[in-house]
């Protein structure tokens, strides 16, 4: 075996969402102006979240986040400099043909159920997860799981697949108390056990989910400073899906930790004493996603003449008061196989050239015979739809986008619709434009969504060389060059403009009335170990 102790490198995973390149998906709560009161006489962490997720149940769930998330403890993660560090691993190796990962776990873990965690235990949660999970084609060829012995296990792979280390640290595959869930069948997803530092305690549905410590729990993240219980009684998290409700509740003090702050609020918080601001960078970009197959985009003129046409600045400054980062390439920073040569390069290619955008437009044949404005041909305007869903700052990006592209010579009619209806629309090829997001762990996310026989593909881009590369760049092992085929792939993508990444968010929490809190950038997780409530 080759032991891979602690690999180097700045892999930017998240918890993620099922639906891998999803765009936009929210839910409402059904309860939008409910308080739900924290309980009386403890010691309760209180958070503001938008999602209720669908389960507790972390291999059925279609939407994992903090909320349900911390129920479960990754076998590793990312520390706060984007080192690999030990979860519940505390090592791994990987053999010399990539095929066969093996994990150490630490001594004296437990589930909440007080059942010890083992190498057999983590095995029939493997097992359970690729029977029951959603997204379990995600995780890779996995072959089989085996039990070494009591400490150790191993996944055997058909073929190497480099993205799995990413996987494993997203905590998607995080280890459930498999013996409780065959107990409880359906039932387990309102009873969970998992490892993590909260058990569950009660649900409002809609409402609030609140969660107790788990008094067992002694195996923090190594970047933390306690590795013990945490040092709050309660976690509850309240789901108020109204801005002006939540940012009520959170200036009354009925709530520590709101996250996702409105961009239009933050000054105003920051004005607010005791208030701080924590900012963090999206793991993933908005993005135009184009139909390829559309008789209008199958000319890469056209879909280079609109890439020339927007400029990012107002995009950023307007719509995300300045919450967010303009993007070239086709991956932004905080993803692994980013590349700064790359992302130049886009910058110097895309930025916006009107004039250059009018003579793609001239050579595919169109160009304003009317004097109206509007460029034609055969005495038809460039007219082009973009799908948007009523997230609000989609909304005022869309506008902006209509008025650059008019400057162009072009209309941008605007069609909002819910996201469930523009994946459908999406799905069935009738759609021009959309403006669309994705957010996954590395490179692999243009296999997702430009790899021919990827069912899930939304722009209908497809080249035999980029399938050649991106196939190839799941069975390379090592990290260099894997790096340089994914530089190849971008290549491809920057000279064909199947799409036009527009920019990456920076998303606002804010705290008051607590220390200790910090939001690990490369899982994009709060860090509960040294939070404390002032008194």
């Amino acid at each position: 075996m080759k032991k891979q102790w602690w690999k180097k490198g700045s892999l930017s995973v998240l918890l993620a969402t099922a639906i891998v390149a999803a765009g936009c998906s929210s839910q409402t709560s059904t309860n939008p102006g409910q308080t739900t009161e924290a309980p009386k006489g403890g010691n309760t962490l209180v958070i503001s979240a938008l999602v209720d997720p669908d389960t507790l149940d972390l291999h059925k769930s279609t939407w994992v986040s903090s909320a349900n998330g911390i129920l479960y403890e990754p076998l590793l993660t990312r520390d706060m400099s984007g080192k690999v560090s030990p979860g519940l691993a505390e090592k791994y190796e990987v053999s010399e043909d990539g095929k066969v990962w093996t994990f150490t776990l630490r001594k004296g873990l437990r589930f909440h159920s007080g059942e010890p965690v083992t190498g057999e235990a983590v095995k029939q949660s493997f097992e359970r997860m690729l029977e029951v999970s959603p997204v379990k084609s995600i995780i890779g060829p996995v072959e089989k799981v085996e039990a070494t012995d009591e400490h150790t296990f191993k996944v055997h792979l058909s073929s190497p697949f480099a993205p799995f280390l990413s996987v494993v640290m997203s905590g998607m595959i995080s280890p459930v108390d498999a013996k409780k869930a065959k107990e409880l069948g359906d039932g387990f997803g309102d009873n969970p056990s998992g490892t993590g530092p909260v058990m569950f305690e009660k649900r409002e549905r809609g409402a609030s989910l609140t969660y107790k410590k788990n008094p067992d729990y002694n195996w923090g993240p190594e970047y933390a400073q306690n590795k013990g219980p945490i040092q709050v009684d309660n976690v509850m998290f309240r789901f108020l899906k109204d801005d002006d409700t939540r940012m009520m509740e959170f200036k009354k003090g009925t709530i520590h930790i709101l996250s996702d702050v409105p961009a239009n609020s933050v000054a105003e918080l920051q004005s607010l004493p005791g208030v701080e601001i924590n900012k963090t960078m999206d793991i993933g970009h908005k993005y135009i996603a184009f139909n390829n197959l559309h008789p209008l985009f199958s000319d890469v003129r056209l879909r280079k003449a609109i890439a020339l046409s927007v400029d990012r600045d107002p995009l950023v400054q307007v719509a995300l008061n300045g919450f967010g980062k303009p993007v070239y390439g086709p991956l932004p920073p905080t993803i692994w196989g980013y590349s700064e040569n790359i992302e130049n390069k886009a910058k110097q290619m895309y930025s916006r050239d009107l004039n250059q955008a009018r003579q793609l437009m001239a050579d595919a044949g169109w160009t304003d015979t009317n004097g109206d404005g509007l460029v034609d041909k055969d005495g038809k305007p460039l007219s082009v739809e973009i799908l948007v869903s009523p997230e609000p700052a989609f909304q005022r990006a869309v506008q902006i986008l209509q008025s650059q592209l008019k400057e162009a010579g072009i209309d941008l009619k605007i069609t909002v619709q819910e996201m469930a209806t523009i994946k459908d629309r999406i799905s069935k090829k009738s759609y021009d434009m959309a403006l669309m997001y994705f957010g996954w762990y590395d490179a692999d996310i243009f296999y997702l969504l430009f790899e021919k026989s990827n069912s899930a593909s939304r722009m209908y881009f497809t080249r035999p060389e980029m399938d050649e590369l991106l196939n190839k760049g799941r069975t390379e092992m090592n990290d260099e060059k894997r790096f340089k085929i994914y530089e190849e792939a971008q290549e491809i993508l920057l000279n064909e403009t199947p799409w036009v990444p527009l920019w990456v968010n920076e998303t606002v929490t804010a705290t008051r009335g607590i220390k200790g809190m910090v939001i690990n950038p490369y899982t994009q997780g709060m860090v509960l170990s040294d939070i404390t409530i002032d008194k």
